[in-house]
């Protein structure tokens, strides 16, 4: 996934990224991001420790284009999701890890996972857990104009993973890198699917550069809150090794899990 680093922050993004353009701070430097009011990247502003964070849209815009950044904040739940493009030889472990925990998570796959690692689909579903609508080609997607198209990206993957499971795909839809459109929002819409963003995630997806058990949990618990949506990528090895511990920790914390398809 894509995210804009800053000293303390994962993500942040001016909610005027919508409208003229975005300031983004990348280490010490200042850099200016060109957007339009159709397209944008999710981005994240966190405050204090615990709070909610501020996504560049707002909750109620998302709710009228039926999608979601956080589910709900009254209560101590959290919507534990990951992505994959491809296997990386970690996820039966963390299917193992759920499964002791009894957590059902949310994964979203483009067409190359769910054709290289059928079997492990496969066992996602028969174990609880969901299935969610990543692309087919994992493209950025807020660059695609034509309306066919789009649905193309997604009906493909459906399509595959119909074939492949012998059921129909959950409609949850997860833009790759967090790249949308309002267009976009609403073609997903039309084809009855709720997009899923996050507000909690760290950066996990690279594989050279994997960051430590101390810096994950750094990163993930002072800014876990109540209706957390947790982006983690299935691909990290550092995930694998720490996701008991995590779950273990969140559930002392007294937090419960649940699905983002059950966010109303």
């Amino acid at each position: 996934m894509y995210f804009i680093f800053g000293r303390k922050t994962i993500a942040f993004v001016l909610t005027a990224a919508l409208l003229m353009g975005a300031v983004l701070f990348a280490g010490n430097e200042l850099r200016t991001v060109q957007t339009t009011a159709a397209a944008s990247d999710w981005g994240l502003s966190f405050g204090s420790e615990g709070e909610v964070p501020r996504g560049n849209v707002g909750e109620d815009e998302l709710k009228k284009l039926n999608a979601l950044y956080v589910g709900d904040t009254s209560k101590k739940v959290l919507y534990l999701t990951f992505d994959a493009g491809y296997e990386n030889g970690y996820t039966p472990h963390i299917l193992d890890v759920l499964k002791k925990h009894n957590v059902k998570a949310t994964f979203f796959l483009v067409g190359n996972y769910i054709k290289t690692a059928p079997d492990i689909v496969k066992r996602m579903v028969s174990e609880g857990h969901t299935v969610g609508n990543h692309t087919f080609t994992h493209p950025d997607m807020s660059s695609i104009t034509d309306k066919d198209s789009f649905y193309k990206e997604l009906n493909d993957l459906s399509e595959l993973y119909k074939e492949t499971v012998g059921s129909e795909m959950t409609r949850l839809y997860r833009p790759p890198q967090g790249k949308f459109s309002t267009d976009n929002l609403l073609a997903a819409k039309e084809l009855g699917y709720k997009t899923v963003f996050w507000s909690l995630a760290y950066a996990d997806w690279n594989n050279d550069d994997q960051p430590t058990k101390e810096q994950a949990f750094s990163k993930l618990i002072p800014r876990t809150h109540n209706g957390a949506v947790i982006l983690l990528h299935s691909t990290s090895k550092t995930n694998s090794e720490i996701l008991d511990e995590l779950l273990t920790k969140w559930e002392e914390m007294g937090y419960t899990f649940d699905k983002p398809e059950n966010i109303t």
